[in-house]
């Protein structure tokens, strides 16, 4: 017997002959519970009048859990103390607040899923409105399909008319408020809504909500004189319920907010006005300033578009396309 006929004697390990089934749990006995809040690893979940701890279950791979998802909990969801449920799926998204790091990161980051509203908090001064920011808080609404609204704070240090004059060509909703002021306004634009509050840090978006919801309890920094920036207090983004319903997150406080993920299209149907006029551009026009035969210049020379809601769309798509700094100077 050769040398090879010995080594056939041994037989290479069989594959597993058991087929995988293709059945999966179907968890028709699943809670839905709204995400709250997440903190290393586990979630917390809105069921009913009950908050729910829970994890992410191991067959969820690397799908994404985040604050607003409405998902399906099995196990133990009566939030008795020391239980624990598990995440088993996540409902699809009606809406996804997103960012990127800057303009050139293509990685997105998923902020908050299923608010209806962005609340833009903007205080008129201390610190000074930075416009550049306004308008990418803008861009990310219109391309998550999220209604926008300009909040305005500290209306009794300075006159919110020229910062209010800028957008409203846009048509953007806005509400005042003061400092130990009334917020029987802003109530009436937040209540039955799923909103976010988005802002610098030092705007007063923690007031505001310790305002809003008695017991709240958010931390609140103040602004450094030097700088005229605020101090991040808030470090995580939280859900709080609305006494008269409806849901209200708060989030950090930023200074910058990359808009690489958003696609230039998506951004023009946000306004229905104007992108019917666009039909008539070339094909690959970008709409801007500088574009050739832009139907946008033609139809605002025809009395057929309103000149400064045209310079208002293509300040905000130069602000998508990173045209403009991400903290812009300080508005006068």
């Amino acid at each position: 017997m050769s040398r090879y006929d010995e080594e056939a004697k041994y037989d290479r390990p069989k594959r597993r002959t058991r087929p995988r089934t293709k059945d999966r749990p179907s968890y028709d006995d699943a809670v839905i519970g709204f995400v709250t809040t997440r903190d290393r690893g586990r979630y917390t979940c809105w069921v009913g009048d009950r908050q729910v701890t829970a994890m992410k279950a191991r067959q969820l791979g690397r799908t994404g859990v985040i604050v607003g998802d409405q998902v399906k909990l099995d196990g133990n969801a009566t939030g008795d103390e020391g239980t624990l449920a598990r995440i088993v799926e996540v409902v699809p998204r009606t809406t996804l607040l997103r960012r990127s790091a800057d303009d050139d990161d293509p990685v997105e980051r998923p902020l908050v899923a299923n608010a209806d509203q962005l609340v833009i908090v903007v205080a008129v001064a201390n610190p000074e409105p930075r416009t550049g920011l306004i308008d990418r808080f803008l861009v990310a609404a219109y391309d998550a399909g999220m209604r926008p609204l300009l909040c305005l704070t500290k209306t009794d240090l300075a006159d919110p008319t020229p910062l209010l004059d800028i957008y409203r060509p846009l048509g953007v909703e806005s509400v005042a408020t003061q400092q130990g002021g009334n917020l029987d306004a802003l109530r009436e634009q937040l209540d039955d809504r799923t909103s976010v509050l988005v802002g610098h840090s030092g705007v007063g978006k923690s007031t505001l909500v310790n305002g809003l919801i008695e017991g709240a309890n958010r931390a609140i920094g103040v602004v450094n004189d030097v700088t005229g920036r605020g101090r991040h207090t808030s470090t995580n983004t939280v859900v709080l319920r609305l006494p008269a319903g409806g849901w209200i997150i708060d989030t950090p406080g930023i200074r910058s907010f990359g808009l690489a993920h958003v696609e230039p299209d998506k951004l023009i149907n946000a306004f229905p006005d104007l992108a019917d006029i666009t039909v008539d551009c070339p094909r690959g026009c970008t709409h801007t300033e500088l574009a050739p035969d832009c139907a946008l210049d033609e139809a605002v020379a025809a009395g057929r578009a309103d000149a400064e809601r045209v310079t208002s769309f293509r300040r905000l798509f130069a602000s998508r396309e990173g045209r403009e700094q991400k903290d812009a100077e300080p508005t006068t």
